[in-house]
Parts: C-alpha cells; sequence; structure tokens
C-alpha cells in the first residue's frame, strides 16, 4: 500500500479499562434476559439509542423496540429449541467481544425457506459497546449463508471460494504484480 495508512481502532481510542466487569455483568445479563425469554426486563441493559448493526441478511436496527421486532422475534419465529454457546468472550473497558453458535430447530420460514424440521449450526460474534451500564452499540456477524446450505439453499449458486479449497475450481490471480 502506498500513501499514508488508515487510521485503526477509531472506535477503541477513548476506553475507560477500568469498567471490564462492568460491562461483562452488563452483556451477561442482557444475554440471560434474551435467553430466558424475559423481554420485559431487558431495557434495563440498553441504551436508548441503542444500534444493532448487522451484516447483510440481518440489517439494522435503531432501538430496543426494533432489535426485538426485527431480530428477536422473527428469530424466535424460524427458530425454536435454541441451544447458544459463546465459545469465547473477551471484554476490554467498555468493549466486549464474543463468538459462538447456536444449535435450533428451524421451526419456520427462514429467508424463504419453509420449515424444514432440521437442526441447524448458527454461527455468530458480537461486538458490544457499553456506557454507563448500558449496551451503545452492537455489531453482528451472524454466518447465514452457512445455515442456508445447512437447509439445502447455497446463496452462491456454487461459486463460494470453498470451490478453491477442493480443487473445484482455480483461485483467481491478480491481473498485475502489487495488486
Amino acid at each position: 500500500m502506498s500513501g499514508p495508512r488508515p487510521e485503526q481502532g477509531r472506535l477503541t481510542k477513548i476506553n475507560d479499562l477500568s469498567k471490564s466487569k462492568e460491562t461483562e455483568k452488563t452483556i451477561e445479563g442482557m444475554i440471560d434476559g434474551l435467553n430466558d425469554c424475559v423481554f420485559e426486563e431487558l431495557s434495563q441493559f440498553f441504551h436508548e439509542d441503542f444500534r444493532w448493526m448487522g451484516n447483510a441478511g440481518c440489517g439494522t436496527k435503531l432501538g430496543l423496540r426494533a432489535f426485538l421486532d426485527h431480530w428477536v422475534v422473527p428469530f424466535r419465529a424460524a427458530f425454536t429449541d435454541k441451544v447458544c454457546t459463546d465459545e469465547a468472550r473477551i471484554a476490554q473497558g467498555e468493549w466486549m467481544a464474543a463468538f459462538g453458535a447456536q444449535v435450533a430447530t428451524h421451526s419456520g420460514e427462514f429467508m424463504g425457506i419453509p420449515p424444514t424440521g432440521k437442526q441447524v449450526e448458527i454461527r455468530y460474534m458480537d461486538f458490544w459497546r457499553v456506557k454507563e451500564g448500558k449496551i451503545v452499540d452492537n455489531w453482528v456477524m451472524v454466518d447465514f449463508p452457512h445455515v442456508m446450505r445447512q437447509l439445502g439453499v447455497d446463496p452462491f449458486n456454487g461459486l463460494g471460494w470453498e470451490s478453491f479449497d477442493t480443487g473445484r475450481a482455480p483461485a483467481p490471480r491478480p491481473q498485475a504484480e502489487g495488486n
């Protein structure tokens, strides 16, 4: 890369490291509330200007009501018998991250796919920012292509880069060096 490098870690430059335990407590309480379906008690964990920002297919939810109505409820309609396991959690100051998977039964329509009754693995990563004991932001990556493939739909129409790993297709190379 030529020229100046882009600024890195812009959002975490100001981070009160003394808040790690408080951040963990907030996130754990929120996760317990979601898993126990105690939705009326969740407001204690979310800032009034809460933002939930997901990858393609997930959307962006502004506020707790939108998060519940446009993520939690549709998710519960599509998947039942959900068991969620964070494989790793890291808290540093006002930030916390986790990744893991949920195992659930595909009981309702999901991305236009009628219920199959199949048990699926739903992989995810979450990054939360907590201010004054309330979740302000949540960046989310949910591996919907992985879920769709388990339900018999290939969102990449056979063109996923896994084909390079298996030798089904050659990996393309840049036209000129340095690109």
